[in-house]
């Protein structure tokens, strides 16, 4: 019993934090680059909740291994190769209270004005970004161009074109 106490304990204690950190929930994305004047924050909880880092590859729910592909940013049924060159690129940063607010991953967005198509960008092995991303979520797919959701595409449209949207404010310079 002792020996398995021994074994059982460290295991535990090395999983609680995992778990806790997982479901920290999205506090603020920041949109950053391209020809953005200063960074635009989103703060509403109802869009931050559609758009979830804790989904896609790399995560599961209810304690199954089934992926839960719903809720981030990115279409991952829609890999392609790369978009269109010289399209405007953004800088979206996604943040959590842990229990303070820090940044826990990082990824590029284009958008494509003539296909009407967005892109997302999950920084590779060699590039910045990647040990943040890694140490938050091993999704496997880094590295790699996908697709944006229709919800993202419904979010950061307006906001990278200058409309306005009720639902999210702009905040303060982030930029380093």
């Amino acid at each position: 019993m002792r020996r398995l106490l021994t074994v059982f304990v460290p295991l535990f204690l090395l999983a609680v934090p995992a778990t806790m950190f997982a479901k920290a929930i999205t506090s603020k994305i920041i949109i950053k680059g391209a020809d953005l004047k200063t960074p635009i924050e989103i703060t509403d909880p109802k869009t931050l909740a559609n758009c979830n880092v804790w989904s896609g590859p790399g995560t599961s729910w209810t304690g199954t291994r089934a992926e839960q592909v719903d809720g981030f940013i990115v279409d991952w049924s829609r890999a392609v190769t790369e978009p269109p060159k010289g399209l405007q690129r953004y800088e979206v940063s996604f943040y959590a209270k842990l229990p303070d607010e820090r940044l826990i991953y990082v990824v590029f967005y284009e958008y494509d004005p003539a296909s009407g198509d967005g892109y997302i960008y999950l920084p590779g092995r060699t590039e910045q970004w990647y040990r943040l991303n890694v140490s938050t979520i091993f999704r496997g797919v880094e590295g790699k161009w996908f697709r944006a959701s229709k919800l993202w595409e419904g979010v950061a449209r307006p906001l990278t074109a200058g409309a306005e949207v009720t639902v999210l404010s702009t905040g303060p310079d982030h930029s380093r």
